[in-house]
């Protein structure tokens, strides 16, 4: 019999995700709340509101389950209807099937860490987050984590790749972050994104042993000055304005991805040059001739 994924909040992360494992032979439903997206793709829609308890009944049953629902604004409420609460909703449903999934993924993000001094973290670093948006991501973590389903949670950090390009646009208006103190980003390209997820889900759905957390983060963390800087050679631009950023909003960590490399996975786009030199190219901003 066919293995079978369910999406639940398939996105453009989500359809990528669900594009490569059709190509591997599953069935892959996504659930979303407008399914027009998802026409053409080969992903079995169903439209649905999971905050709405009378809908959950209609979710199907499958072998996997990944959590990737995005929350509609950056507000509080909104990041408790999508995460936390959401997901145990999600939960509850599922563990009262005969037949619950062998394995639920939720995404996460790189939020819950609130290091600021440049430090490394990994999934075993201290997680004390002062933002809402890392609380109630955490919140929702641990209630995978305590849940009796097998649950994996990965964390990605910022995520970039085709229409995500505000960091592009910023230095094609000549902005550029502040060189010192020295203000680590990370990044994963969505690709990559879609990558480590079906990775993942590969592994669970072989047998293979799989770690409760992962850090899904490309493989060099690196000031964001620099990044810009090299960003505005490739575009040509003279960088004239630097930008500030207030201390509350600042964060500053390395992402290490060893436990997620020493999984087997093998980055497409392994640092932001690969990753961006692509994203510039297709999206018009370099000519073929410009990137070599």
């Amino acid at each position: 019999m066919k293995k079978s994924t369910l999406i639940i909040g398939c996105g453009d992360i989500g359809i990528q995700l669900g594009k490569r494992l059709l190509e591997a032979g599953q069935r892959v439903i996504g659930v979303r709340r407008h399914v027009a997206p998802l026409e053409g793709t080969g992903i079995e829609p169903l439209a649905l509101d999971i905050s709405d308890p009378a809908g959950l009944g209609h979710l199907p049953d499958a072998d996997t389950v990944v959590y990737i629902l995005s929350a509609e604004r950056f507000d509080e409420n909104a990041y408790a209807e999508a995460y936390p609460k959401g997901l145990k909703a999600v939960l509850g449903e599922l563990e009262t099937r005969a037949t619950p999934p062998r394995r639920v993924f939720f995404v996460s993000s790189t939020s819950v860490y609130a290091q600021q001094a440049g430090e490394v973290v990994d999934e075993t670093s201290e997680t004390v987050p002062s933002g809402f948006s890392g609380v109630l991501m955490r919140e929702a973590e641990q209630a995978l984590l305590d849940h009796p389903l097998p649950g994996t949670v990965v964390r990605f950090s910022g995520i970039y790749g085709p229409g995500r390009d505000r960091l592009i646009r910023q230095v094609k208006e000549g902005r550029v972050a502040a060189a010192n103190p020295p203000m680590y980003s990370n990044r994963i390209h969505r690709d990559d994104c879609a990558g480590v997820l079906t990775h993942l889900i590969t592994l669970a759905q072989d047998g293979q042993p799989l770690e409760t957390l992962y850090l899904a983060s490309d493989c060099e963390p690196t000031p964001l000055h620099e990044v810009m800087t090299w960003m505005a050679g490739k575009l040509k631009v003279e960088l004239t304005e630097t930008i500030q950023s207030p201390l509350r909003r600042r964060a500053s960590k390395r992402c290490d991805n060893t436990r997620l490399r020493d999984s087997g996975y093998r980055f497409q786009y392994p640092t932001f040059r690969e990753g961006y030199e692509d994203v510039l190219k297709q999206g018009g901003f370099l000519t073929a001739t410009e990137s070599a």
